[in-house]
């Protein structure tokens, strides 16, 4: 421990271990998808940044770890945007300041087991805020949220639909805290480990308590996944093997069939024959297209990425235009500022429009569904308030073709599940290029993944669900009380300065010195 500690006495030294310490969550999302470490993998992070000789030397260690997770949960945008990807890091690190304060603060030298029990809210709590903050579409969005990596735990996936992935979140970071305080502090071992018994207890109760969906129907759903396209004219060699692949569905009697992201290149108003070819499709298999369109809009200016619904005798007018924009991918942030990105990185050269708002559409056969596009499947509350308009089945299109041998297909494909046990809705992951993937309305996988190898038509069993979650009905809860957390923090450290400073001692005046005047100046 004392060669530890020297080796940690350098500054730099101690940086890097932060970073480093940070960026082992990454090991709990897919690719490697040990679930299991994200309980264990802040430890070394918070008994750093406890062990840190001041308060500002721990905030420093909060915001190496978050560059170290920032960067090790987005490596894969590396290619695309090289050194902007330090940079963003940098500055949403910094995120973890207050964190790594706190940490300290709670859990430094011998806590108490008051101060033990109450890092087990306040330092979750801290950790949501950050997520909270960090979740905002203009500053990436929230992938790689901590409890995303629960989505193949059965339980965990009963608890989303109760509080949703918060929720989740919450519960692997005081695991986390309470495993940081077993190890490292003798003294609290015990309120630390009564404390992982509460927590287990709690979650056992809600898991028993939250309701189960109950099937009320199946439809059919095909996912159209064409795979990777090279060379010259890919939009048109694209379009044509979806087309293929779309007719091997004819006599399968499916009731909707999904194109991924970006697999109609031409707005179909300026290009008819492609809405008569889909048109066609419709007729033959007996269902309707969502195909998505990622151009120049024929009847207003701009770029649009838009999910279209195409029925049998053309366009039925249904249209979703994506919300959410991938920043830099799809936009740049101010563009003055930022645009030499593009001479440096696969950064967007010109920026796609916003849709206004979000559209549940009807495909025949009583089915109801909410589009969203590409990284919009990685917020909660789109989905919630998809489920709360009425839709029977969420769909997310996609393309990740541009990270095809990274981590990233795979951590996309991913987040439908907790989309779909939060809402109770069942969801269909449809790519360009894999992986494809259908979730079940308690989130759990419906068939085979469609991988990055795969060029394929699939037909799923797709079982429905109407009843309402306690996420859908309650919204982001745990978000609420976490800050509510935060707030009693800040009195509570607020009126404990109050009472400090009332009750420090009066400073001693300097006692007067008395000068006798001497006989001279009376004339003596």
């Amino acid at each position: 421990m004392r060669t530890l500690d020297h080796w940690l006495g350098s500054a730099w030294r101690r940086s890097v271990a932060a970073v480093l310490a940070g960026a082992l969550p990454v090991l709990s999302f897919p690719a490697p998808a040990l679930w299991w470490f994200a309980y264990v993998a802040l430890v070394p992070w918070i008994l750093l940044a406890r062990s840190a000789p001041t308060g500002r030397r721990a905030a420093l260690d909060g915001w190496c770890g978050g560059i170290g997770f920032m960067v090790a949960v987005h490596h894969w945008l590396l290619p695309s945007l090289h050194v902007f990807l330090f940079l963003i890091a940098a500055l949403l690190g910094a995120l973890w300041l207050p964190w790594g304060w706190l940490v300290r603060r709670f859990l430094g030298g011998v806590p108490s087991p008051g101060r033990g029990a109450a890092a087990l809210l306040v330092l979750p709590s801290a950790w949501l805020a950050v997520e909270l903050v960090r979740s905002w579409q203009g500053l990436g969005g929230p992938w790689g949220m901590l409890g995303s990596s629960q989505w193949q735990v059965e339980p965990a996936l009963r608890l989303a639909s109760v509080g949703g992935v918060w929720l989740l979140s919450f519960l692997v970071v005081a695991v986390n805290v309470a495993v940081a305080v077993l190890v490292s502090v003798r003294e609290s071992r015990v309120p630390a480990l009564a404390s992982l018994v509460a927590t287990a207890a709690a979650t056992s109760a809600a898991w028993v308590w939250s309701p189960r969906p109950s099937d009320d129907g199946r439809v059919r759903i095909a996912v159209v996944q064409p795979g990777p396209v090279g060379g010259g004219d890919s939009g048109d060699r694209r379009f044509d093997r979806a087309e293929r692949l779309t007719r091997q569905l004819v006599g399968q009697r499916v009731d909707l069939v999904v194109w991924g992201e970006s697999s109609v290149g031409f707005d179909l108003g300026d290009r008819p024959d492609l809405a008569r070819r889909i048109a066609v499709l419709s007729r033959e298999t007996g269902a309707d297209v969502l195909v998505n369109v990622d151009a120049h809009r024929s009847d207003r200016p701009g770029i649009y990425k838009s999910s279209v619904l195409i029925g049998p005798d053309g366009p039925t007018g249904a249209r979703y235009d994506k919300m959410r924009l991938v920043p830099f991918g799809e936009y740049i942030p101010a563009r003055s500022l930022l645009g030499w990105a593009t001479s440096v990185g696969k950064a967007a050269g010109e920026d796609r429009r916003r849709g206004t708002e979000q559209v549940v559409m009807d495909v025949g056969h009583g089915l109801r569904i909410g589009p969203m596009v590409c990284f919009e499947t990685a917020f909660p509350d789109l989905s919630r308030h998809l489920a709360q308009d009425g839709a029977d089945v969420l769909l997310g299109q996609s393309s990740t073709s541009t990270f095809q041998h990274s981590w990233a297909p795979a951590q996309h494909a991913s987040l439908a599940a907790l989309r779909a046990a939060e809402t109770g809705r069942p969801m269909v992951h449809a790519t360009l290029t894999g992986i494809s993937a259908v979730y079940g309305p308690d989130g759990r996988r419906l068939g085979p993944w469609l991988g990055t190898d795969a060029s394929t038509a699939r037909v799923y069993e797709v079982p429905l669900a109407h009843g309402i979650t306690p996420y859908v009905r309650y919204g982001d809860w745990p978000v609420q009380a976490a800050l509510l957390v935060l707030a009693g923090l800040c009195a509570a450290e607020g009126a404990r300065a109050v009472r400090l400073r009332r009750s420090a001692p009066a400073p001693h005046a300097p006692r007067a010195r008395t000068v006798r005047e001497s006989p001279a100046r009376h004339g003596r």
